[in-house]
């Protein structure tokens, strides 16, 4: 066998624990020739593993330095360019310990049948920010563990509040124990802002699935009491979250760690060569003085790195335990040396880590490291895959042959997975050509793995898609069969796998669905195919012959087609050859939009009603305008949830909407109606059938409704303290009034006297076309009713007489997730043109809520107008 030269660190794995030797190679096949990947060799020992990383980052910083030598000559030497990020120190490693076992929950009556988190595989949870167990709902919402009394649904109440540290994002709960998941501080900054992203990709359409950059923390409480969340551990890692699964007992977290940057590591001279020619004078450096700079930056980078050890190379977990009451860390390493394999192809410098923990607490920490591109995350009952996206361009050596002319590759990367203990191992790798959309596009079925690809994009003339079918071979993962050229000039919106059978959705103007018969792993053929208006992004199983899926309408305009608005379809797959669409519910216009479209977690099948519920904005255009075409709706009608009756014969009913903001009147853009198909903007976010019940959730609200009477409220929980809610409306704190601002009697007590701004009401509660401000001398208050969290649709006066002058002040609070602007914002009051202004609640960049005026119209007795509150919309 043939091997390609080492390339730096493309490729390594290491097991923690566990210790097994490990080979891989790329797939060839007659279909698709790759190019084989040389078998993993294991290091032989800690200094071996040392000298062959320094060997490795020394070539590649001398490359990255000789590029920036290249750009400073382009440029003309006073341009400069930065390559890599800054440096950040690496954290102290420790190991993970056992977590004890909590206490039974104590008994309680629940829901006889209720929905749970919508999973791709049966028996493999998948973590999000809501979960529930019939009797209580667990959610995680302005940054603290909620723990929600849901049953009775009309008694529904908020029983328990735990802070949890950063941004909380998403949760497992199991064994009386809440694990959750939150981001910390960014792990490097970037200068092509690869880290450090707020945003999560779950569709993949047009984003990439790479973390969110920041500090990883996994919180354990022991919720056995229920009304008293009980901090037992705490892991911190130096990398971020990317994926994660849990199997009965088993958690298995896939953590992404950056390419450690090592301190004092440059690609520029800091100064001195460049000074004087960035001037005006004549000492001007010569060519040989700018070159020289750069070897001597060379030499001074390598010599940083080789005084490195290997832990300055290594990813880092801090444990801490609080089981026995104190705090107990336990110092390791998450790696052992002699467990590292590595191999000459580049698939990304980033370590990957399969992170496993016990729910019952009774097996140490248990990590599996390789070296390799973030990616798509699938898990099976017993195997875990990581598919990561390539394009041809920079990137060598490359998968496929030349002659290929290959230009996209997803490589995969298997786990076999363990419960008991919980563990995991590096099978191997393999690689298909075009990228993965999704964890959709990837299945394991009798021991072959099945992925979908699509290469370019459309409406590109060399766009088309590949069924690839894979297997493992002495510990590689082959191709054995292939579909390629599938629908050309149109890309992958949706894909499905189930059983022997395939499920494809294609879009350029037309959704073709394309059914697969993979019954023949080695042989697998296209059944059928049925082109339709429209594309659907995610399909579920409705029954062995019917599929649902939810997408977008279209219009075709001859060249391309406008989507259009949201579409719920059921698809008779009974004969493969002669698949059918036989109903379709098409809501609102474009612009409408779904959480569900792009999250499969947001679209809820309850099954055993055979009910849907799905978050929708819905956008409609008036009856004078076409409502096809690339126009957008000019109307939002309804935001909120939707619950629809399903049956494979009658198709859908519609059940009823659980409201969430107001509609907007005609043409009045406040961000509801300018939705992109793959992004969403709707507020409610998730819900849970219970019973005859069914409750919607917001980021920070959950409302129950009675299935007979959908859209009255039965019980609304709001995710703040009682005198916070009244005060939070606008994301600062407007309460109370200073003491001193009134006297005894009730009067103001001094000309400057600060007013702060006071509404009670929450996202529920609509505006109104103009409300009276109340305002209570005993209390210090001023009451605004009209205006709420969701935004004020319509313009509202404001009206308050005062006995003598005054100043108004805003004062800012910080949300755990939010930005903010100043923390104390004094309103300005420009007597000549009769304005109060309030500067410190904008638009741009402190993501903010509203943008307001405040007009005085007469001094005294003072009337204040609100003219002008414009809502911007809730940003992550």
């Amino acid at each position: 066998m043939k091997h390609k030269p080492q390339h730096l660190l493309s490729v390594f794995a290491t097991t923690t624990c566990l210790s097994m030797p490990v080979t891989a190679a790329y797939a060839q096949t007659a279909e698709t020739q790759t190019t084989n990947l040389a078998s993993l060799e294991a290091v032989a020992s800690c200094p071996t593993l040392l000298a062959e990383l320094k060997e490795a980052a020394i070539k590649k910083m001398a490359e990255q330095v000789d590029a920036s030598f290249r750009n400073a000559i382009r440029w003309g030497f006073c341009q400069r360019y930065s390559y890599g990020p800054i440096y950040t120190e690496v954290a102290d490693t420790v190991s993970a310990g056992p977590v004890p076992p909590a206490s039974p929950l104590p008994a309680k009556d629940g829901a006889t049948e209720y929905s749970e988190t919508n999973v791709q595989v049966t028996g493999v949870d998948e973590a999000d920010f809501v979960k529930n167990d019939g009797s209580y709902i667990y959610m995680l919402a302005n940054g603290k563990f909620r723990v929600v009394d849901a049953w009775p649904a009309e008694e529904a109440s908020e029983i328990a509040a735990f802070d949890i540290e950063g941004t909380p994002k998403k949760l497992f709960v199991h064994n009386q124990q809440a694990f959750i998941y939150s981001s910390l501080d960014p792990i490097v900054q970037n200068d092509y802002g690869y880290y450090g992203r707020d945003t999560e990709c779950t569709y993949g359409y047009d984003c990439d699935f790479t973390g969110d950059g920041r500090e990883l923390k996994i919180t354990v409480l022991d919720i056995s009491d229920v009304t008293a969340p009980k901090l037992v551990r705490e892991l911190r890692f130096s990398g971020a979250y990317l994926n994660s699964r849990r199997i009965e007992n088993a958690i298995h977290s896939v953590v992404v760690f950056p390419e450690p940057q090592i301190a004092g590591v440059t690609y520029w001279p800091e100064k001195g060569w460049d000074d004087s020619f960035c001037s005006e004078n004549d000492n001007v450096p010569t060519l040989e003085s700018l070159a020289a700079a750069f070897e001597t930056l060379k030499a001074e980078n390598s010599e940083r790195l080789q005084a490195t050890t290997i832990a300055d190379w290594l990813p880092s977990v801090q444990d801490i335990n609080y089981s026995g009451g104190t705090p107990q860390e336990n110092h390791a390493l998450l790696e052992s040396c002699d467990n590292f394999y590595q191999t000459g192809q580049q698939d990304g410098k980033n370590l990957l880590s399969i992170v496993s923990m016990d729910t019952n607490g009774e097996a140490p920490l248990h990590a599996t490291t390789i070296m390799g591109k973030p990616g798509a995350v699938y898990a099976s009952n017993s195997a875990l895959y990581v598919a990561a996206r390539h394009s041809r361009y920079g990137m060598l050596p490359w998968f496929f042959d030349d002659e290929q002319q290959i230009e996209e590759a997803s490589t995969i990367h298997k786990f076999s997975l363990s419960n008991e203990p919980p563990a995991s191992q590096y099978v191997g790798s393999g690689v298909v050509k075009g990228s993965v959309l999704n964890q959709f596009s990837m299945d394991e079925f009798e021991g072959f793995f099945r992925i979908a690809t699509t290469t370019s994009r459309a409406p590109s003339s060399n766009a088309h898609s590949t069924i690839s079918i894979l297997a493992e071979k002495a510990n590689e993962l082959v191709v054995v069969g292939q579909i390629d050229n599938i629908a050309p000039t149109e890309d992958i919106r949706s894909a499905r796998f189930m059983g022997d059978k395939g499920y494809v959705v294609t879009f350029k103007k037309t959704d073709p669905l394309f059914v697969f018969d993979l019954s023949d792993p080695h042989k697998p053929t296209i059944a059928g195919e049925l082109k339709i208006p429209g594309f659907s992004t995610y399909m579920h199983r409705l029954d062995d012959d019917h599929l649902l899926t939810i997408g977008y309408d279209a219009d075709d305009q001859g060249r391309f087609a406008w989507f259009q608005g949201v579409m719920l379809q059921i698809f008779d797959v009974s004969d493969m050859a002669n698949p059918q669409l036989t109903h379709k519910e098409v809501i609102g216009t474009r612009g409408s939009t779904s959480e569900a479209a792009t999250n499969h977690l947001a679209f809820n099948y309850f099954g055993s009603k055979g009910l849907l519920a799905i978050p929708m904005t819905i956008c409609e255009s008036d009856d004078n305008q076409d409502e096809k075409g690339g126009r957008y709706g000019d109307m939002m009608t309804f935001s909120g949830l939707l619950v629809y009756k399903i049956n494979a014969e009658t198709g859908f009913q519609l059940v009823g909407g659980v409201p969430h903001i107001a509609p907007e009147s005609q043409n009045n853009y406040r961000g509801f109606c300018g939705n992109w198909w793959t992004r969403s903007n709707t507020i409610v976010k998730r819900s849970i059938f219970m019973d005859d019940y069914v409750f919607s959730i917001t980021e920070d609200t959950i409302k129950a409704n009675r299935l007979s009477s959908i859209g009255k409220d039965i019980a609304v929980v709001y995710f703040e303290a009682e005198e916070q809610a009244k005060c939070d409306a606008f994301h600062v704190d407007l309460c109370p009034t200073e003491p001193d601002c009134l006297s005894t009697n009730g009067q103001w007590e001094a000309d400057n006297c600060r007013l702060p701004l006071y509404s009670p009401l929450r996202s529920s509660k609509p505006a109104v076309d103009a409300c009276m401000a109340n305002y209570d001398p005993s209390q210090g208050h001023l009451e605004i009713p009209c205006v709420n969290v969701a935004g004020t649709q319509h313009s509202a006066t404001l009206s308050l007489t005062v006995s003598s002058p005054m100043q108004l002040a805003l004062t800012a609070s910080k949300p755990a997730d939010k930005k903010i602007a100043s923390p104390d914002c004094e309103v300005i009051y420009d007597s000549n043109k009769g304005l109060v202004q309030m500067p410190c609640i904008t638009q741009s960049g402190d993501n903010t809520l509203y943008s307001a005026d405040f007009k005085v119209l007469t001094e005294v007795p003072l009337t204040l107008e609100l003219s002008a509150i414009e809502y911007i919309g809730l940003t992550d």
